[in-house]
């Protein structure tokens, strides 16, 4: 393999220089040939032609996350991010055989990354599309959801955990929350509005009528037409369908 070039986009310097060190242990003819600690100084330099043949790219700069930089410049050069996000917030670069190392980066994780780096062939790298598409999962997963909501009960103003809420439902034009103890309340929202409030990885919008919580969901029954029957607890008196349309991405979010 030619000799290696790489740039260090870390805000912290004792990260960097770590990086730095151990690269140098593990192979000394490595060049690193810049380090860059902010999202607006790497936009001006990969908006100029590199000889980089490999970036180590922290997720959090100080100026904002590194995906950002993708939204600006075309960068065709393979990426080995470094992060403190856990593994399961990061899933998605394992599909495309994309490596990431997290935080603190030791020697025996930065050589396995090297190898694979070497192993692997340009079509194995997350393109500039996927690595904007887990820039946006990222920025939902940061985003804050209501963890509470206060319901008006009789002439009682009562708080109920989120977490609590087995379903949302709609009827006769009221929404309606049930809870995992099976308490029933009426609330002032409509389902659109809890859509955007709502976690996505705890509840999803199945039709129409029905938000529910992944801990609700007591049994998936195959239907005709390619659809499916929810069955919840507590359960409804109304039957729960799933589309077909909607069939596949419901049974992939139960099984995430």
């Amino acid at each position: 393999m030619k000799h290696m070039k790489v740039v260090i986009v870390e805000d912290e310097i004792s990260a960097s220089d770590n990086l730095r060190y151990q690269l140098n242990i593990i192979d000394p003819d490595i060049e690193v040939l810049t380090v860059l600690d902010t999202v607006k100084s790497c936009i001006a330099y990969f908006s100029k032609p590199s000889d980089a043949t490999l970036v180590f790219m922290d997720i959090h700069l100080g100026d904002g996350l590194s995906f950002e930089i993708f939204e600006h410049v075309q960068l065709n050069i393979p990426i080995i991010f470094t992060t403190a996000y856990d593994k399961y917030a990061l899933k998605a670069f394992t599909v495309n055989s994309i490596d990431y190392i997290l935080k603190p980066v030791h020697q025996e994780e930065l050589s396995k990354a090297l190898d694979q780096f070497k192993n692997l062939t340009d079509s194995q790298f997350l393109s500039q599309t996927d690595i904007t598409d887990v820039f946006h999962l990222l920025k939902e997963q940061q985003k804050t959801y209501k963890a509470n909501y206060l319901i008006a009960y009789r002439d009682e103003l009562i708080p109920v955990k989120t977490e609590d809420i087995a379903y949302f439902y709609i009827d006769t034009g009221i929404v309606k929350i049930v809870t995992l103890q099976n308490e029933m309340y009426s609330m002032d929202k409509k389902l659109e509005e809890l859509e955007h409030e709502l976690n996505p990885a705890q509840f999803d919008r199945v039709n129409r009528q029905f938000i529910i919580n992944r801990n609700a969901i007591a049994k998936i029954k195959t239907y005709f037409g390619g659809k499916l029957i929810v069955n919840v607890n507590p359960p409804t008196a109304e039957r729960i369908v799933v589309s077909k349309a909607k069939a596949t991405s419901f049974k992939n979010w139960v099984n995430s």
